[in-house]
């Protein structure tokens, strides 16, 4: 007869039990996917065998896939779908034509980010939203709360898988198992590929900064997706990618990741997303108003780039030190792969947020010297689309 789990197991396994699936749990299982909860969700932190900086650096030379299926897409259509979405994020959703796509940031009528989202028109009228897992209820939410027309905005998250191909091997692996136009395409468009029998959507997008691709697919054709790019790639080097990786990838780019860089109290341009505000845009949008008085005035806090110049690894929360004050804080670090050296990102002072400008952190007590240097920590590899 065995022993009653204790209230703490049985809480957790409560919880595990609550947590949400993605069409390709069994697929990482199968892999060796050592699972974690993230967002709610089973994902993959890193692969047996593998690792999570050989993943990363499968990614930088050769091509990764990344189950990024638990993210949400929020569909906007009908009349005036356009003047909805340009009311609802900070980019100029206007100047996009059908097939094109923009960065944005969902903010609050205070100007702080609710959420940072990518926006595809996919339609005249017709736009495919996609957030960010944790924030998918909060900002289906906040877009119900405050648009004109709520009953053309619609939550089809559970209709979607996503699968990220990136790495400079991309193209020729999507050409060799799902050709289509949007092999070969710039930045920041999207495009309908078949893949057996099934249309799905493919963007010329990515968090990794890499080029590649982000694909849009039925569930149900999600594992054999999966298998098919990971069976064809085998020759360019491909790689299941953890969320391991896929964190110190975008941190080695300096790209925000949300909890961390962007939160209800930040706005996009202290994040170092100025690029993609516009306040002054025909009507603004929400939270516009205060935004405009950041620009005007510039913002009293900057995110920076941070490389140590002593041994240590930063760490999310550890002070940023200036002549022995604490003067901000690293919202994440890591140990570059790539640099083979620690870096961080950080909020500090504007006027100590110029390249060059001497810093500490104190890691676990003791202050490491760290200087401001520019963004991107590393710059990636070009696209080999020769066989494509």
């Amino acid at each position: 007869m065995t022993a009653a789990p204790s209230p703490a197991a049985a809480t957790a396994a409560d919880s595990e039990a609550n947590w949400q699936r993605t069409p390709l749990f069994d697929a990482h299982v199968r892999l060796g996917g050592q699972m974690v909860e993230y967002a709610g969700w089973h994902m993959p932190v890193q692969y047996q065998g593998h690792g999570l900086v050989a993943e990363h650096l499968a990614t930088r030379s050769g091509v990764g896939l990344f189950d990024v299926s638990h993210m949400g897409e929020i569909i906007v259509e009908g009349p005036n779908a356009q003047a909805e979405v340009n009311r609802l994020v900070s980019n100029d959703v206007s100047k996009l034509g059908e097939g094109d796509a923009c960065y944005a940031v969902l903010c609050h009528p205070d100007g702080g980010a609710v959420d940072d989202l990518y926006v595809y028109r996919v339609g005249a009228e017709r736009f495919f939203l996609v957030v960010n897992a944790a924030n998918t209820a909060k900002d289906f939410e906040h877009i119900q709360q405050h648009a004109r027309e709520p009953q053309r905005i619609h939550n089809r998250s559970a209709d979607f898988a996503q699968i990220a191909v990136q790495g400079p091997n991309a193209a020729i692996l999507l050409a060799a198992v799902a050709p289509g136009e949007a092999i070969g395409l710039p930045r920041n468009r999207i495009r309908v590929h078949s893949f057996d029998g099934a249309d799905m959507l493919v963007a010329t997008t990515g968090y990794t900064g890499e080029s590649g691709f982000e694909i849009y697919c039925a569930p149900t054709s999600a594992q054999a997706l999966w298998f098919a790019l990971l069976d064809a790639g085998r020759d360019w080097g491909v790689c299941p990618i953890g969320l391991g990786a896929r964190d110190t990838l975008r941190l080695e780019m300096g790209y925000p990741l949300y909890g961390h860089e962007l939160d209800d109290h930040t706005n996009g341009y202290e994040a170092r997303v100025g690029w993609a505000m516009r306040p002054k845009k025909a009507g603004g949008f929400i939270g516009s108003e205060p935004l405009l008085a950041v620009l005007a005035a510039g913002p009293t806090k900057k995110l920076v780039g941070l490389e140590l110049l002593d041994r240590g690894v930063p760490r999310a929360d550890y002070a940023v030190l200036h002549a022995g004050k604490v003067v901000g804080k690293v919202t994440s670090g890591t140990h570059s792969p790539c640099l083979k050296k620690p870096i961080a990102l950080a909020y500090v002072p504007s006027e100590l947020a110029a390249v060059g400008t001497e810093l500490s952190i104190d890691v676990r007590g003791q202050p490491k010297k760290a200087v401001v240097v520019a963004f991107p920590f590393v710059q990636p590899l070009p696209s080999n689309s020769s066989a494509a």
